[in-house]
């Protein structure tokens, strides 16, 4: 299935988040640019840059951006940028996450206060820096989506303190939602189904997760990245200008099963 065109058109929005073409932020990139919006794309450093000059190559003159979620400045350095390119902003992709490695290892009640505070802020509480330098773009109201995951809700073996990170997150996307509403800004979270992504990859285990996210789905099958990308576009468009404050669930019903 392909979106039709012309969801997104005459909108400008930045999505922060690819890191290579298995990246979730990269399905809903691919979306948001055939449904008409004019993208621009951040990366972290030089090296996830090169991947991300790569794959912009298939798509339309797109604004690129380094910034690193974990600094204040370069966080206000970019959103510049995009004020003297673009003048305003429609909508922002948060798909940032991250734990230090050893705290995906053994259990959550082993978790250092330095990895606790890494996983929160760059988890977390870039969503709010974040938020804080787009409002000032968004002159005629806009759209934040950030993406969740299931672990937010329930105990995932080997998810640890990125589990209680994502309850974080997603709390503050409830905040947020609140206080930019009367600017007619919208903040919600797609929370998708287990993916092989580069992060994804970090999860002790993720092949068996991947498997048995497919035995008990009652779709019976793994979540792609573009309809991942498509559940994005509805929320980034006018068809989800009702929808604030909400965590929608694309994970082919896995949340609604007992076990």
């Amino acid at each position: 299935m392909v979106v039709k065109g012309g969801l997104l058109e005459g909108k400008r929005g930045l999505i922060i988040g690819v890191a290579n073409k298995r990246s979730i932020a990269w399905g809903i990139a691919q979306r948001a640019a055939e449904a008409g919006a004019q993208l621009c794309l951040t990366y972290q450093n030089e090296r996830l840059g090169e991947n991300v000059h790569e794959l912009a190559a298939e798509l339309k003159n797109p604004l690129l951006l380094p910034m690193d979620v974990g600094s204040d400045s370069q966080i206000v350095m970019a959103f510049d940028e995009i004020r003297k390119k673009w003048g305003k902003l429609d909508f922002v992709v948060h798909a940032v996450a991250y734990a230090p490695r050893q705290a995906l290892e053994g259990t959550f009640v082993g978790t250092s206060r330095e990895d606790f505070r890494v996983a929160h802020d760059i988890s977390a509480y870039s969503l709010a820096a974040v938020a804080h330098s787009a409002q000032a773009l968004m002159l005629d109201g806009g759209s934040i989506v950030t993406l969740s995951y299931l672990g937010s809700q329930r105990v995932v073996p080997g998810y640890n303190v990125m589990g209680v990170a994502k309850a974080s997150l997603e709390a503050c996307m409830r905040y947020l939602a609140s206080d930019l509403g009367a600017q007619g800004i919208r903040v919600n979270a797609i929370s998708a189904g287990p993916i092989k992504t580069l992060a994804a990859s970090a999860i002790p285990g993720i092949g068996s997760k991947l498997k048995h996210h497919r035995s008990h789905t009652p779709l019976q099958r793994d979540t792609d990245q573009l309809e991942v990308g498509d559940a994005g576009v509805f929320l980034l468009s006018d068809m989800g200008r009702g929808v604030t404050g909400q965590v929608l669930y694309v994970d082919g019903g896995f949340s609604i099963m007992a076990g």
